[in-house]
């Protein structure tokens, strides 16, 4: 369970951080919260859906990395493989916190329960001797600050989708080698016809607040779902499992 803390030198200098243990932290996600600025990174391997939450109705745009809960297709031998790791597992064990009152900032906080963290010396240390920031933290604010402005970048664009009625329900029957057939349900992507239906002016208004782009790289993530097969196969596979 996550135990959140706000981060200080003076109380957590002697805390060393193995990055490679960052993976553990979506071990068991089969879709993970995704932003437009990675899009270009995530595409080379990973399907861009949305999921909208059942309760307030809210879409989220996320990776897709398994076809059942819990099931992450790219976590093996304790390791996560791929080419692109996504910005919310490489920040960790990192957060932001609520604003401050007082100061009007975001506090840096950090999960002190994270597999990644340890008072051995082991990996790099959070802090210098002098309490400087190592760079393994520096790279870590880096990603919390592009993920903060890319809720404001997904909002946007998610916006302008609802207004253009470009999202559809994504319901696909997916047939696997050594596994009972599952169908995605709950997942949403751009509708193709009514994109490709749209007025010189809408997509005048497309072009200039440059969602072209994530707009076909969306739809071309959608061929990364047979890649997902494949890896469902071979993992499932007899003689993989021997």
């Amino acid at each position: 369970m996550s135990n959140l803390v706000q981060l200080t030198a003076c109380e957590h200098q002697s805390l060393y951080l193995d990055p490679n243990k960052c993976g553990q932290h979506g071990s068991h996600l089969n879709m993970i919260p995704v932003v437009l600025s990675e899009f270009r990174q995530l595409i080379t391997q990973y399907p861009i859906v949305l999921t909208k939450n059942g309760d307030t109705g809210a879409f989220t745009f996320v990776a897709l990395l398994g076809f059942a809960e819990g099931e992450n297709l790219f976590w093996h031998d304790d390791e996560w493989r791929s080419i692109y790791l996504p910005l919310q597992i490489r920040r960790q064990p990192f957060f932001v916190g609520p604003k401050d009152s007082e100061t009007g900032e975001h506090p840096l906080c950090i999960d002190i329960n994270s597999p990644t963290l340890s008072k051995e010396p082991k990996g790099s240390p959070l802090y210098g001797e002098q309490g400087e920031e190592s760079e393994h933290l520096q790279e870590a604010k880096q990603h919390l600050a592009q993920l903060l402005r890319g809720e404001a970048d997904n909002q946007a664009f998610l916006q302008l989708l609802q207004e253009l009625k470009l999202l559809q329900p994504l319901s696909v029957e997916i047939a696997f080698e050594h596994a009972n057939p599952t169908r995605l349900n709950g997942l949403y992507t751009i509708d193709e016809k009514q994109f490709n239906n749209l007025s010189d002016a809408q997509l005048l208004r497309l072009h200039r607040t440059q969602f072209f782009e994530p707009i076909y790289m969306m739809i071309a993530s959608l061929g990364q779902i047979y890649s997902l097969i494949e890896m469902k196969n071979r993992r499932d596979s007899p003689v993989h499992n021997r």
